[in-house]
């Protein structure tokens, strides 16, 4: 899926919600643990419920690595149910050179299918630009991450004065496109979007730390939306873990509609 088909989904549900499907196997409901594929059951039946609200879903490859072979196929199986309709995210914060970052990118966009998978640029331009040979393919780029322990690198200053991750995003925007860059920005730190935009005015933002975490709708648009909307707002515990009752996916779909109505009063 190309940014300008992502654009027109978002105007056509009125929507830039992402839900990460965050599949803890500890955390899922008894009327799916009996199934021959707890894991997907559970997926799949949040994405039927949740599918006409949101733009992307976007699956954290750690909960699914967890359970050695047969979680790599539940990641592949989700995958391919939720199909091209929505967009898809590899939630792996990869981060190699060479040869090995050539098969992360053919594990996830060949192998996968997945339109986009997030990267760590600790390692340099190697490590994001082997990505771009597939197109309309997405590379997430870490840029400001939510969790208190990002200030102990991302917050140090460069030579200038500058904070790291104003030079991290700006380096690396260098590197691609608003066409195959995305970046990560954390909703918990939103004052920081406005000084964001001003570097990469058209890109993407994947924005998580909504719902849960206590970020800030209002506070991200104010200062993160740009003329394509440029927002795919994550929400995963808050929606997937709505309930642990039978009727899961109905509180599910309850809380996503939530969110896409409250969405879709800054998408006119």
């Amino acid at each position: 899926m190309n940014r300008e088909t992502l654009h027109k989904e978002i105007l056509k549900k009125k929507s830039f919600l992402c839900i990460g499907l965050d599949t803890d196997m500890q955390r899922l409901p008894n009327c799916v643990k009996n199934a021959d594929d707890p894991v997907f059951e559970f997926n799949r039946r949040i994405i039927d419920a949740t599918r006409d609200y949101c733009v992307a879903y976007k699956l954290n490859t750690a909960f699914y690595e967890a359970n050695g072979a047969s979680g790599w196929h539940t990641l592949d199986k989700t995958m391919r149910y939720i199909g091209k309709s929505h967009f898809t995210i590899a939630d792996a914060k990869r981060g190699d050179i060479g040869n090995t970052c050539d098969m992360y990118a053919r594990a996830f966009f060949e192998a996968m299918n997945c339109d986009a998978v997030t990267l760590s640029p600790y390692m340099g331009s190697d490590s994001v630009t082997p990505f771009f040979k597939y197109a309309e393919k997405f590379s997430i780029v870490l840029g400001l991450t939510s969790n208190p322990s990002a200030v102990d690198f991302q917050n140090a200053k460069d030579q200038d004065g500058n904070d790291w991750f104003m030079h991290v995003i700006k380096t690396a925007s260098g590197w691609g496109t608003a066409d195959n860059m995305m970046f990560v920005v954390g909703a918990t730190r939103a004052e920081y979007l406005a000084d964001i935009r001003k570097i990469i005015p058209d890109h993407f933002l994947l924005i998580p730390g909504v719902g849960a975490q206590g970020g800030s709708l209002e506070d991200v648009v104010k200062y993160g939306m740009n003329k394509q909307i440029g927002l795919l707002i994550n929400a995963s515990r808050s929606i997937i873990y709505a309930s642990s009752d039978d009727a899961f996916d109905s509180a599910a779909a309850k809380e996503a509609q939530t969110i896409q109505q409250a969405m879709s009063k800054f998408i006119s």
